[in-house]
């Protein structure tokens, strides 16, 4: 067996009652939303009893599920399991930087918490939408959204799929450019058009309010969203927030590194999904309940680790 990579998920896999088994099972999650709960009142109560509707608010999905994430991935490492590098998914990363030591857990949920409401508020003052664009590769994604401006490749998530943000006007013309591309677009139900110049914005007012924030060493390299490389310096984490997230590219870093098996921590099985179609060899796990956390460590267990 090569090594483990947590990947953290991303907002879009929120769920009622996400995390409640994990903080019943684990006393490390449970430490988790006590803490959120002792910053923002009633977020464990969001993520355990908050309705769908409640949970899809940016300023609401955001704190919840960096808990999740982060309550997942603590439950590994109380159960002796330590990753040998981790990479999160747009707001995923934020939990990943938290649980590698390169963030503190207080400063790092205040920062979710203050970066939902930027990007909200950014969503509401620049209104956009976003499409999955699937069946042709990103340069022709690309060369799709220089043909209607206002458009934005901001997710590389596979060899076949890339999320595009449009804004309302490019959003009318983008479908029919996909189509003369060979292509097909799923518009995604999202308030904003995130990971794109829509975004200035947000990322202008948290590189203000988190000025003093820094990246310590950590235990284990957490792979940027930016470059698909190991975190330096904390400039990513603002650049993140109006710059495409390369996840297919982060992915085949890390398996160049060693990394064979991934255990998304958080709500559902997206991430995962999407390493299969990129790496179908790799050993895919995930934990976002009591059931996954004991079939993980007995896949674990039984891989030798």
């Amino acid at each position: 067996m090569g090594k483990i990579a947590f990947v953290f998920s991303g907002q879009g896999a929120q769920y009622p009652g996400m995390g409640m088994e994990l903080a019943q099972t684990s006393a490390a999650a449970a430490a988790v939303f006590a803490m959120a709960d002792e910053i923002r009142p009633g977020t464990s109560e969001q993520c355990f009893s908050g309705s769908a509707e409640e949970l899809k608010q940016t300023i609401n999905t955001q704190p919840c599920v960096f808990c999740v994430d982060l309550a997942a991935a603590e439950a590994l490492r109380e159960q002796g399991i330590q990753p040998d590098m981790a990479a999160g998914f747009s707001l995923g990363e934020i939990p990943a930087l938290t649980f590698s030591g390169k963030l503190p857990k207080e400063e790092a949920f205040r920062f979710v918490v203050e970066r939902s409401k930027a990007m909200h508020l950014c969503g509401s003052e620049y209104p956009g939408t976003m499409f999955a664009v699937m069946g042709i590769g990103p340069e022709a994604v690309e060369g799709a959204c220089s043909q209607v401006p206002g458009s934005y490749p901001v997710n590389y998530n596979g060899p076949l799929q890339t999320v595009v943000a449009c804004t309302e006007e490019a959003a009318t013309a983008f479908p029919a450019e996909v189509v003369k591309s060979g292509g097909k677009s799923i518009r995604l139900p999202v308030s904003g058009g995130f990971h794109s110049p829509m975004m200035k914005q947000a990322r202008t007012a948290l590189e203000e309010s988190f000025s003093r924030l820094t990246i310590l060493e950590g235990e284990i390299p957490v792979y940027a969203n930016v470059t698909a490389l190991p975190y330096g310096d904390i400039d990513l984490l603002f650049r993140q927030i109006d710059s495409p997230v390369l996840w297919h590219p982060t992915i085949m870093e890390m398996n160049r590194q060693g990394a064979d098996t991934f255990i998304e921590v958080g709500p559902g099985k997206t991430l995962i999904n999407m390493i299969t179609k990129i790496l179908p060899a790799a050993k895919v796990l995930s934990v976002e309940n009591k059931e996954t956390l004991r079939t993980t460590m007995e896949e674990l267990k039984h891989a030798g680790r």
